[in-house]
């Protein structure tokens, strides 16, 4: 997760915290930038491209390698710090339970964003439509990022 925090950090993200293989990171907060939805997809293909790097090294010297699935949705999140006697600060909301229902989702190497992070970087980022799930009672739209439009 070293080199995640590493990426992360090049495009003003903040991680929020690791559970278990989860790493939950937000864009656009505690301060807001014009092109956070943009900032976290360049991080998420990054971090892919990272761990296809990796993988292929672990894979020529025989060990074990790492995958993984990457789920991003935009919207608002509450915030603050949680516990009693262990502070921990913490994000919640559906927006972060529908950025988990990407990840659910989603497949091993892929970045899958939901259809209203798709409107924010559809400009920047090659997108194919993935079909859509249904949250609660309403279908939202996915699509796995294949990368940038003009290479930065």
């Amino acid at each position: 997760f070293k080199a995640f925090d590493d990426i992360i950090e090049k495009y003003n993200i903040e991680k929020i915290k690791t559970i278990g293989d989860a790493y939950l990171c937000v864009s656009g907060m505690p301060i807001e930038i014009e092109n956070s939805a943009e900032q976290l997809v360049s991080s998420a293909l990054d971090i892919q491209a990272y761990i296809q790097k990796a993988k292929a090294e672990k894979i020529a010297e025989g060990k074990q390698y790492f995958e993984a699935r990457v789920g991003i949705h935009t919207g608002p999140v509450v915030s603050g710090v949680v516990g009693n006697k262990k502070f921990a600060f913490d994000i919640w909301g559906d927006t972060v339970n529908i950025a988990s229902r990407m990840e659910t989702n989603g497949e091993v190497g892929e970045v899958n964003i939901s259809a209203a992070t798709y409107e924010l970087v559809k400009g920047q980022f090659r997108c194919k439509y993935q079909g859509e799930f249904k949250e609660n009672t309403n279908a939202i739209g996915m699509y796995f990022v294949e990368g940038a439009l003009v290479e930065k």
